[in-house]
């Protein structure tokens, strides 16, 4: 799998952006806890790899969040419910839902996660769960405005039409 393309850190422009091999190279090819691939108006790809042992926090969101698992074993736990995940399933988590993501295997356990809208800064990467948390605490990990607007002011700013 080539070097992931640097991510925009501006709306979007109106063309592909290209991940090949997304559910098949990435054990060999990620390790941080977080990264952002690529940031739309209204959502937002970012590639997960929750170490041996880890978990992704007990959190709530107030955006949607779709992620589909890639390689390892785990628990999701979302809504109250408990249900064991393997590379290949994918989970929803409705807005306001309180989740958590645990690594019940031997190797990492490795997601790409959809978010809609945006929940981090556009070129965020975090290599350590811990730099997360204190970036999001720290107000450093913040989605870009342009990300949080509506589709009526996307219309009005010529964005989409």
């Amino acid at each position: 799998m080539a070097p992931f393309p640097k991510p925009n850190s501006d709306p979007p422009k109106h063309e592909m952006q290209y991940f090949p091999s997304m559910t098949t190279a990435l054990p060999s090819e990620s390790g941080e806890f977080r990264r952002v691939l690529w940031t739309g108006l209204y959502s937002q790809v970012v590639l997960m790899t929750i170490p041996v042992g880890g978990d992704i926090g007990d959190e709530i969101h107030t955006v949607d969040q779709i992620l589909t698992f890639t390689s390892g074993i785990g628990l999701a736990q979302v809504g109250g419910r408990e249900q064991e995940i393997k590379a290949g399933d994918m989970v929803t988590v409705p807005a306001g839902t309180q989740h958590q993501f645990l690594n019940k295997g031997p190797t990492p356990l490795i997601l790409y996660t959809v978010y809609s809208p945006a929940e981090h800064k556009a070129t965020t990467v975090h290599r350590t769960k811990e730099e997360g948390d204190r970036e999001e605490d720290e107000g450093i990990d913040k989605p870009p405005a342009w990300s949080q607007r509506s589709k009526r002011e996307n219309e009005k700013e010529g964005l989409v039409g």
